[in-house]
């Protein structure tokens, strides 16, 4: 459902340093510079803006997402974007390797990525792979495929990592007045949720919002799992509850899980979400005849909205899924089964509202370059100077 030019004006407000602030040799490794090609594609050198420009990368077990930047007031201003369902992670619960078709797609993708990035060269970027390149066992030799025939170096980071940059990009979106939140990034191939508490205050920035995270935990569980082990053509009622039942399992184990379930009973705490399948049931909600990030992104829900919505949903024929504006061909399939973890999650700490999120990785990772970097950093005012000029 994701519209690869929706996000060229995105302006994200933000201030504070960095989620976690890098070593030199991390800096070096993760804030590589551009692929080195001297010119762009039509011949001609790039015209450069004004201020360095920063490029995120986030390929996922679903996706290839890439963000282009420029450091802006106190946050970014998105020069260029691309997005690409490629399925990365198809089969990869079953077979544990990447598949050929799989590959194929993504390389495409990634050329189309790679000369974005000829284009602007950006003057630093971290280029990321997730669950699909974590899980599978040729994940690596891929990915050494990719920096061989394209140039790009793309790391894998783990899912301690994947959930600390999901906060770092949503952090601006929690509510003012909370007292805690639970953030939930639904993938394809892995979901991460973590707990952030402000009992002992707030942090004063987004960038340091990690030190609120109580608990966390990344679930082997993503709609591309899900759809394959369950199917998400034709969902019953029955299925539904099945995939729900499973994910609920996994949520057993996490950390804190009572106590959090306290919290939210004696404190105003809501969910944020960070996924296609929340952006979609956020469409629904509004009645969008097609994606309109700047009305879906920050949006609020009610619990009992999302109760119809889903109910809407699972009675929805797979034939009108796939034309639905806000849902499409690629998702038509993987809706259901992300639902289906949205659901195991609101059971299991029910809050009355939700928060919508369209935004994650890679404005996680755009702000913690720009604040290793201290981009934002305002000079420091001139000592007064006294009556001796001393």
């Amino acid at each position: 459902m994701t519209d690869p030019n929706r996000s060229a004006a995105l302006s994200v407000p933000r201030t504070g340093t960095a989620l976690r602030t890098p070593s030199a040799q991390d800096r070096k490794a993760r804030g590589t510079a551009a692929p080195p090609v001297a010119e762009s594609r039509t011949g001609h050198a790039p015209r450069r803006a004004r201020g360095p420009l920063y490029a995120a990368l986030d390929l996922g077990t679903n996706n290839c997402r890439l963000l282009i930047a420029r450091p802006h007031e106190h946050g970014f201003r998105v020069l260029d974007g691309f997005t690409r369902i490629v399925r990365l992670g198809e089969g990869v619960s079953v077979t544990g390797r990447l598949g050929d078709a799989a590959m194929e797609r993504t390389m495409e993708a990634l050329k189309q990525c790679r000369n974005k990035l000829r284009d602007h060269q950006p003057t630093r970027m971290r280029l990321i792979a997730t669950e699909a390149c974590r899980a599978a066992e040729n994940g690596p030799e891929f990915l050494g495929r990719v920096k061989d025939e394209l140039g790009l170096e793309l790391e894998i980071v783990d899912r301690r990592t994947e959930a600390e940059l999901a906060v770092t990009g949503c952090a601006d979106l929690i509510d003012d007045t909370a007292q805690g939140a639970l953030m939930f990034d639904i993938g394809g191939g892995s979901s991460e949720l973590a707990w952030l508490d402000f009992r002992g205050g707030r942090p004063r920035s987004q960038g340091r919002m990690s030190a609120s995270i109580r608990s966390w935990q990344s679930l082997p569980v993503g709609v591309v799992s899900i759809a394959e082990r369950f199917g998400g053509v034709n969902v019953t009622p029955e299925v539904f509850e099945a995939m729900v039942g499973f994910v609920s399992e996994h949520l057993k184990q996490f950390r804190g899980r009572e106590k959090l379930r306290q919290m939210i009973a004696a404190h105003p705490v809501h969910l944020i979400g960070t996924s296609g399948t929340v952006t979609t049931l956020a469409g629904l909600h509004l009645g969008l005849e097609r994606y309109e990030r700047q009305k879906v992104d920050g949006l609020w829900l009610k619990s009992q909205e999302v109760d119809d919505i889903m109910r809407v949903l699972l009675n929805m024929p797979f034939d009108r899924r796939v034309t639905h504006p806000c849902i499409g061909r690629d998702r038509a399939d993987l809706v259901l089964p992300g639902c289906a973890i949205f659901e195991a999650i609101r059971r299991e700490w029910p809050t009355e509202r939700v928060r919508v999120a369209d935004r994650g990785l890679r404005e996680g990772i755009l702000i913690s370059l720009m604040d290793a970097d201290k981009v934002h950093k305002r000079p420091s005012r001139p000592k007064r100077r006294n009556a001796n000029g001393g």
